[in-house]
């Protein structure tokens, strides 16, 4: 039964917009096409002015126009060479029955080489054995002709309905920099393994895989939240806490910053290692021990230049977050914003928790982990 199940073609994964857009844009461009064709042939002349694969060059362009099999050089180039293959085998074999395969063959090899893969192609260098072309003026006209009119259709078509084309390649590196857990030559090595022609762009490729990580991670941690991972009542002190107490409690509870509030609790800054750091003078190497044990002592003066309190060294400009924001938001200000520490308030701006690194890297793994 799976043998049989795998003869059927999964679901086109489009909605009725777009394949109305693909049935009028394919019926549009033979439209232009046979019209120029029988414009630029003279009716009168049994010569041919439109070919059968242009009705599948069609449905590349434009109902698959991201295809690299689509694009304008792997329209003109494939059906052009596919025919002049087509009409040299005429001409040096002749017999039917042994051009035909060749044809195809060559054609097939040339696009190849030639980097204009086309599937009708070999079609037309089929089509050129069959009805036994043997003038090289049939590669020009009626396919090269029937080939730049459909591609110049589908250009005006395709753009003005809101499809890229042609559709070039982008640069790797803009779309490598939202990559989380895979690389541009990560892709570049599946590819090279798989070692198969796929019917779609690298980029696009890329870029669907970056859509469906994003999406996997909106779905795992779309729901989370800040209160779901916050250490709640988190220690706290206040602007007038002396440094040496400040200093103390940071050393017994093993923690690198201290959110300061006052009396209702409100966040008013925050006190980290590198407030410390930063008045001791962590350049100054020499005699930084006795320079910090003079630091954090008290002076026991009423009038001192030297600063006492917590609230004379905090950062008063805090990063914060509510407890109700969704912790897929605090990813950037974590990697790209230097952030090690975010305090949780409520509406009100009190101080209901924080969260560190760890935390949020405990979250993520909980998210994305294979068992979770």
């Amino acid at each position: 039964m799976k043998f049989l199940m795998a003869f059927l073609a999964g679901p086109v994964q489009v909605d009725g917009r777009e394949r109305w857009r693909s049935f009028i844009g394919a019926g549009f461009g033979i439209l232009v096409t046979a019209l120029l064709g029988r414009w630029v042939v003279n009716p009168d002349v049994s010569s041919a002015w439109l070919i059968a694969p242009m009705g599948a060059s069609a449905v590349l362009v434009f109902a698959v126009s991201g295809s690299p099999m689509a694009q304008p050089w792997a329209v003109i180039g494939g059906n052009t060479i596919s025919a002049l293959v087509g009409i040299s085998c005429v001409l040096t074999l002749g017999d039917t029955i042994w051009a035909a395969p060749l044809s195809v063959l060559l054609a097939i090899a040339l696009m190849f080489s030639l980097r204009c893969l086309h599937p009708p192609g070999g079609a037309t260098a089929l089509l050129a054995v069959l009805v036994q072309a043997t003038n090289y003026q049939f590669a020009l006209v009626p396919v090269l002709l029937n080939s730049i009119v459909l591609v110049a259709a589908a250009v005006v078509y395709n753009n003005l309905t809101g499809r890229r084309y042609p559709h070039t390649q982008r640069s790797g590196s803009a779309q490598s920099a939202t990559v989380a857990r895979f690389s541009a030559t990560d892709l570049d090595a599946a590819l090279a393994h798989y070692n198969q022609v796929l019917d779609v762009s690298r980029d696009d490729l890329e870029q669907l895989l970056h859509y469906a990580e994003l999406n996997s991670y909106h779905r795992t941690l779309g729901d989370l939240r800040c209160e779901n991972i916050m250490s709640r009542d988190p220690i706290a002190v206040q602007f007038g806490t002396a440094l040496d107490e400040a200093w103390a409690l940071m050393r017994q509870q093993r923690i690198k910053a201290l959110p300061v509030i006052d009396r209702t609790r409100r966040l008013v800054g925050i006190l980290t290692m590198a407030d410390f750091l930063r008045e001791v003078g962590l350049g100054e190497h020499d005699g930084i021990g006795v320079r910090w044990r003079a630091f954090v002592k008290r002076s026991g003066m009423t009038h001192s230049t030297k600063p006492e309190v917590v609230g004379q060294i905090m950062t008063r400009k805090v990063q914060v977050a509510s407890a109700d924001r969704h912790i897929i938001e605090l990813v950037p200000l974590f990697s790209n914003g230097g952030h090690h520490h975010i305090p949780i308030i409520d509406a009100e701006n009190r101080l209901v928790g924080i969260i560190t690194q760890t935390d949020l890297l405990r979250a993520l793994y909980r998210a994305v982990k294979p068992d979770a």
